[in-house]
C-alpha cells in the first residue's frame, strides 16, 4: 500500500504547489494529487513538477467531457515530458447536472463516452510518438487531422498512465478493462470496495485479457483522529456533514444501498433539492459514520488503515489536508506505518 497526499481544495493551489511538492517528497509520500473543484487541476502540477524530482504527480481528477480529447492529450503530453514521466492523468465524468448545466457539455452516455475518450487520447499520443497518420473514428470523438506544425513530437515517457474516478460498477469495470488505475470516491467502505469495486475491476481485466492487478485501486478515505476528545469530536462533525453532502447525490446512492441505507439517500436527495442543507446531517447515524470513516488516535491510525484496507486499496490518501510544518511527526509516522 502506498500513501499519497492531495493538495487542499479550499485555497488557490498555485501559491501552495511548489512548497507542498517539496515537503510531500521530503516526507516520503508516494504521490501528490490535485483536484479540480474551484480551480484548474493541471496548473499546480507544472509547479509541483518543477520543484520535485521523485514524487508521482496526478490529477484527481480533471473533468473530461468539457474538454476535447485533443486538449487533454496535449496537456498530459507536456506534463509527462516536463515531469520526466511522473504524471498520472486522472479523469472524471462528473455528474449530469454539472456537465450539462455548469459546463454546458454533453454527458450521455457517460461510460461509453469515457471509453471513447480514452481511445481517442491513446490514438493521439500514438500519432505523436510514432508519426502515424491520425485517424481515430469513435462514436463520440473523431480525430483525423494532425499536421507537422501541430505535432509536439516524441517524448521520453509516452506511456502516460490513465486513471478514472467513479463510484459505480460500470466505471470500475471500464477501468479494469482499459486503465492503469481506478480512483474510488471518498464515500466508500471496506464492504463496497471488497464486494463491488474490486470484483468489477477484476471483471474488466479479465474481459480485456489483462493480468490481475493491472489496474490499481486508490482511495481517499474519511478519518477521525486527533490528540484529544474535543479535536476528534470536531472532526467527527465535519465527516458527518461530508457524508451527508455526498450521500445526497443520487449517483452515489449505490454505496448507501450496499449497507441498506438507500432510503436515507432518498431523504438526503429530497432535502438537497429543497436546499434544506442544514437538515441533512441529522440523517447520518453513528453507524454510518463508523462505516464510512475510520476513527483512531494518531499513533494508531496507520495500523488501523492497514487493518481495514490491506488487500482492498493499493494507494490511500486521507480526506484531511497535509500542511507542511503542522503535525509533521504525525505525517512522518503515518508514512512509515503505511509504507512499512
Amino acid at each position: 500500500m502506498l500513501l499519497d497526499v492531495t493538495i487542499p481544495v479550499d485555497a488557490n493551489p498555485l501559491p501552495l504547489a511548489a512548497s507542498l511538492a517539496r515537503a510531500a517528497e521530503e516526507m516520503g509520500f508516494a504521490a501528490l494529487w490535485t483536484t479540480e473543484t474551484r480551480h484548474n487541476g493541471f496548473l499546480p502540477i507544472v509547479l509541483a513538477a518543477e520543484h520535485s524530482q521523485r514524487i508521482t504527480l496526478g490529477s484527481a481528477v480533471a473533468i473530461a467531457f468539457p474538454r476535447s480529447p485533443m486538449i487533454t492529450a496535449q496537456i498530459a503530453w507536456d506534463l509527462a515530458a516536463f515531469s520526466g514521466g511522473r504524471f498520472i492523468l486522472g479523469l472524471g465524468t462528473q455528474v449530469r447536472a454539472h456537465i450539462e448545466r455548469r459546463f454546458s457539455a454533453p454527458f450521455d452516455p457517460p461510460i461509453a463516452r469515457m471509453r471513447d475518450y480514452i481511445g481517442a487520447l491513446r490514438a493521439i499520443w500514438s500519432s505523436w510518438q510514432h508519426g502515424e497518420r491520425l485517424n481515430y473514428q469513435g462514436p463520440f470523438y473523431q480525430h483525423t487531422l494532425m499536421t507537422p506544425f501541430f505535432n509536439p513530437g516524441q517524448i521520453d515517457h509516452p506511456q502516460i498512465p490513465i486513471a478514472i474516478a467513479g463510484v459505480n460498477s460500470g466505471l470500475a469495470q471500464l477501468a479494469g478493462e482499459l486503465c492503469d488505475g481506478f480512483l474510488a470516491h471518498p464515500l466508500n467502505s471496506a464492504s463496497y470496495l471488497r464486494e463491488v469495486l474490486r470484483p468489477q475491476i477484476a471483471a474488466g481485466e479479465a474481459k480485456a485479457g489483462r493480468e490481475a492487478g493491472a489496474c490499481t485501486l486508490a482511495g481517499n478515505i474519511f478519518v477521525i483522529t486527533g490528540p484529544d476528545a474535543a479535536s476528534r469530536a470536531a472532526m467527527r462533525t465535519a465527516v458527518r456533514q461530508q457524508i451527508a453532502f455526498y450521500g445526497s447525490t443520487p449517483s452515489y446512492r449505490p454505496v448507501l444501498q450496499q449497507h441498506g441505507w438507500g432510503d436515507v439517500g432518498e431523504q438526503l436527495s429530497f432535502l438537497a433539492s429543497k436546499q434544506r442543507w442544514g437538515e441533512l446531517v441529522a440523517l447520518i447515524s453513528d453507524e454510518m459514520v463508523e462505516t464510512f470513516a475510520l476513527e483512531a488516535p494518531p499513533e494508531a491510525l496507520g495500523r488501523a488503515i492497514r487493518e481495514r484496507f490491506d488487500g482492498l486499496l493499493d494507494r490511500v490518501s486521507l480526506y484531511i489536508p497535509f500542511v507542511p510544518g503542522q503535525q509533521d511527526a504525525f505525517w512522518r509516522g503515518l508514512v512509515h506505518e503505511i509504507h512499512g
